[in-house]
């Protein structure tokens, strides 16, 4: 008797679960491909704002909250979305023409590994106080971004960086971090760090509404 209604418990368990599942996949279908059209209409728009030879990077703020909203796999995504934008915009032609293929997997890299990493830093420190956990995967994310585009430049473009650096009247290293880099590095970590207050409202009204929807 026991087992029959434990077994009939379960089953009208069931459908309220497999609603549940349906809604929960529902939300992040709809929320990631509202997260990534974000990242395509910013990185088109920053495309045309360029300090130096590159242009600047708006688009890792909707990347963190991607990350924070949906998870590591997500940041990873719109990292992804974000580098292949910036291949088809041509703001990496210079590098494609030395390499295309370290073009595309430096470009393709560092932006699903600083999604990634923003969203793994996020979900770790974000229980104990969610507005250091933004901080920080907003830190992390240029942070990683600029790295892997600095390994990718010693990787496949260090020959003809030389070349450039000896052009401008610099050491190689000094024309990566100088003529490369510049303001863009700071550029985008300071927009990331006066967005922070900014995100985390947009993460606790997302929270809510994803929370109301279950």
């Amino acid at each position: 008797m026991e087992n029959t209604q434990v077994k009939a418990a379960e089953t009208l368990k069931a459908p309220t679960a497999n609603r549940e599942t349906r809604r929960n996949y529902i939300t992040t279908i709809v929320g990631m491909g509202l997260m990534t059209a974000i990242v395509v209409v910013l990185q088109v728009f920053a495309a045309s704002i360029k300090l130096g030879e590159f242009s600047i990077t708006l688009t890792l703020a909707p990347i963190v909250i991607g990350a924070a909203l949906f998870g590591p796999l997500a940041g990873a995504w719109l990292g992804l979305v974000f580098g292949a934008v910036v291949l088809l915009s041509g703001d990496a032609a210079p590098f494609m023409e030395i390499s295309v293929a370290g073009t595309i997997i430096t470009v393709l890299l560092k932006g699903a590994l600083s999604g990634l990493a923003a969203g793994f830093i996020y979900h770790l420190i974000q229980k104990k106080n969610k507005y250091a956990a933004v901080v920080s995967a907003g830190i992390a994310a240029p942070i990683v971004n600029t790295g892997v585009f600095v390994l990718g430049v010693f990787a496949f473009f260090f020959g003809t960086i030389s070349e450039w650096a000896e052009g401008a009247g610099m050491g190689a290293v000094q024309f990566i971090f100088v003529g490369l880099i510049g303001l863009n590095f700071f550029v985008e970590l300071g927009i990331n760090l006066v967005l922070s207050s900014v995100i985390v409202t947009i993460l606790n009204y997302a929270n809510k509404m994803i929370n109301n929807n279950r």
